[in-house]
């Protein structure tokens, strides 16, 4: 089956036909490193991640290249703010940008280009533009000229007489029509600065993205290009001018945009407190799953709120995949001898299903309900040693699509028995005494102190579960 994806740049869905099968150049806007990356860099890594796992599921060749914005404005303003030198403020956050990543479980991209390492090449970029007259000099600046370049608004759908309503040229500006944008911006007085034919400077921030897409990808025009919704206007339209106009061939073949994210129906913003970073979600939290089954269900297109709320049926999803997992292992520890690969019809359309969902516009949130349908399907089946077999080779296939790793962070379930494991042996054993305890209380009929101990242990993170053999067994609490 064909892959068919929207294209932000057309407005409708398309069949996806890379340029030269069965490669695929993806280039997908990364982070601005001035301050801590949060949950909504977050949803843009982990989506675009889980693209490129399923096109590379499906038998393509991927190269993915994913910027670091290394010098900006706001990188300048904070470290200004802090007095700090603004090299030292980069390497820190790109630090941190990498330790996000990790924990998330997200391998970096083929190429993370730094906007600092390419200058060069942006220089020659931004003089290839001036030769071809999309590009003047002016007050030291040099401003690409946007009403030569008639195609200017495409990706947006906004005409330039619909763009200029409301921009106006700022006082420090010296471009000739408000909606031209900067190539190369001089240099203030103790700024950093590179040298250039237009003088000292650096460069803008839209140049470095079309510079090296091109570069690291090899093609001028690539398969694929990512990134929010709100990148959309100026900033993806900016590189369209940018590139198009030098090189006389389209872009990008797809434009992919993902919805924006609020936390409690609030734009983040954190000088209201209405902000979470990464780091903040994983100290809370513990699992970077249940950030990403979050993600996963909703559409990567559509807006998506965070709360608390949400969190918690996230976490609710977690633990239910956890334990379906811990069981299958479990019985089929005791079913070793009883498997066959012989592949299950059940199972099997469950997997076609949801390769279909993610062949429709990557439809992550149906791709989770086909998960959750095989959770409940082989929860139902679990002394059948066939029907989980398979069922785990699916789901496992599944997860790897979604970048997920269900499993606890410490053993999440013990039988009624004490472990060699020291610094855990004193909470075994008080929880074996309780076991016992509730044991002889429902033997006794004493069901309200059966009751109170499964509710004290609840208390202290520890779950009950009783199995169909009746024994007990017992997982501490997400």
């Amino acid at each position: 089956m064909p892959i068919h994806i929207y294209n932000s740049l057309t407005r409708k869905k398309e069949e996806f036909i890379p340029i030269n099968p069965p490669q695929v150049n993806i280039y997908t806007c990364g982070v601005t490193v001035y301050d801590e990356s949060h949950i909504g860099h977050a949803r843009s890594l982990y989506i675009f991640d889980v693209i490129r796992r399923y096109l590379a599921y499906r038998g393509f060749q991927v190269k993915f290249v994913r910027n670091i914005t290394d010098i900006d404005d706001k990188i300048i303003n904070r470290a200004n703010e802090l007095k700090v030198d603004w090299q030292e403020l980069v390497k820190k956050y790109i630090d941190r940008y990498y330790e996000d990543l990790k924990s998330l479980g997200i391998k970096k991209g083929d190429f993370e280009p730094r906007a600092t390492e390419n200058i060069p090449q942006m220089i020659k970029y931004i003089q290839g533009l001036i030769e071809k007259g999309f590009a003047y000099t002016a007050g030291g600046d040099v401003y690409f000229n946007v009403r030569k370049f008639p195609a200017y608004g495409k990706l947006s759908g906004q005409s330039i007489d619909e763009m200029e309503t409301g921009v106006r040229i700022e006082p420090s500006e010296h471009k000739k029509d408000p909606l031209d944008f900067a190539l190369w911006k001089k240099s203030k007085e103790n700024e950093p600065s590179w040298d250039s034919p237009f003088g000292k400077g650096r460069p803008g921030w839209h140049i470095e993205c079309s510079v090296m897409s091109q570069k690291f990808l090899k093609a001028a025009t690539l398969d694929i290009h990512a990134g929010g919704r709100d990148l959309i206007f100026p900033h993806h339209e900016n590189e369209i001018a940018q590139a198009e106009a030098l090189t006389g061939k389209p872009f990008a073949k797809y434009w992919i945009h993902h919805g924006l994210l609020t936390i409690n129906g609030q734009k983040m913003a954190k000088s209201s407190g209405n902000f979470v970073t990464i780091k903040d979600f994983i100290n809370k939290y513990k699992y970077a799953d249940i950030l990403k089954l979050f993600f996963l269900s909703a559409h990567y297109s559509h807006p998506i709120d965070y709360n608390e709320e949400k969190m918690e049926e996230a976490r609710q999803a977690l633990e239910r995949i956890i334990i379906l997992m811990d069981n299958i292992e479990r019985k089929l520890s005791a079913f070793s001898s009883q498997l066959s690969a012989k592949e299950n019809s059940e199972v099997k359309a469950l997997k076609e299903k949801f390769l279909k969902a993610m062949d429709d516009d990557f439809n992550t949130a149906q791709g989770l309900a086909v998960i959750f349908e095989l959770v409940t399907l082989a929860n139902k089946h679990l002394d059948n040693p066939n029907f989980i077999y398979n069922a785990k080779i699916a789901l496992k296939e599944m997860f790897d699509i979604f970048n997920l790793s269900p499993k606890a962070k410490k053993t999440i379930r013990k039988s009624a028995t004490i472990t060699s494991d020291a610094h855990i042996v004193m909470e075994e054993e008080y929880v074996n005494l309780k076991i016992r305890e509730r044991e002889k209380a429902r033997q006794e009929e004493n069901y309200n102190l059966a009751d109170k101990i499964r509710k004290e242990l609840e208390d202290k993170g520890i779950i009950l579960e009783d199995t169909k053999d009746g024994k007990t067994t017992w997982r501490r609490k997400l």
